[in-house]
């Protein structure tokens, strides 16, 4: 298996009062999850260990949204910065990490914002193993629909399946959504007939 080697903190992480572009048109971009902030001006010691231990999962948990690893990339770095002026315990960040990068990912999708050519990139690069163009132009239209499906649904549904369909545990999903672990199933099998419901609706009205 082929390790991810996350860039370097430093070269990803804009530094505190410097210009910063970010994918979602602000910093940090992570609506619906709660921000404790540092004091202005300080950097957190456990930035670095936490950029390299969570980067991977980060980027996963947007790009299983987004579909397109540049533009998980993007949000980590949204993510990473508003992690590094908050002051979320360092024992919290991985669930705090996954969710802030579900938001993040879904406020992208919602907004409309992901450019048409990154998708033909990927396209382009479906087509060298598809079996011919027709069943690749196929799998790229699922995968919009399932994406502007879930970008329908009600917030905590929909980051809930992204977290579980990201490898996260029902624990896990349950102490990052601040749910009961008995509710987790619950929730996750509605998103789950949600995204069904959706996916039919609008391909019965096409």
């Amino acid at each position: 298996m082929e390790l991810v080697r996350p860039p370097r903190p430093e070269a990803v992480l804009a530094l505190p009062g410097t210009g910063h572009r970010s994918a979602t048109g602000g910093i940090g971009g992570t609506d619906g999850v709660a921000v404790a902030r540092a004091v202005p001006g300080t950097v957190r010691a456990d930035l670095g260990e936490v950029f390299r231990l969570e980067y991977p999962r980060v980027v996963g948990v947007a790009a299983r949204v987004l579909g397109s690893r540049d533009w998980a990339e993007d949000v980590a770095q949204d993510v990473f910065l508003s992690f590094a002026r908050s002051s979320v315990p360092a024992g919290e960040a991985r669930g705090w990490l996954s969710v802030a990068a579900a938001h993040t990912a879904l406020n992208l999708l919602r907004s409309g914002r992901r450019r048409a050519s990154r998708e033909e990139t990927a396209a382009a690069a479906d087509d060298a193993v598809a079996p011919d163009v027709a069943d690749a132009v196929v799998t790229l239209e699922e995968r919009r629909r399932v994406r502007a499906a879930l970008a329908r649904l009600p917030r905590k549904q929909a980051v809930a399946l992204v977290l579980r369909h990201s490898g996260m545990g029902y624990a896990d999903v349950a102490a990052a959504l601040d749910l009961s672990p008995g509710s987790v199933g619950t929730t996750v099998r509605r998103a789950e007939s949600a995204l069904r419901k959706e996916l039919d609706r609008h391909a019965s009205s096409d």
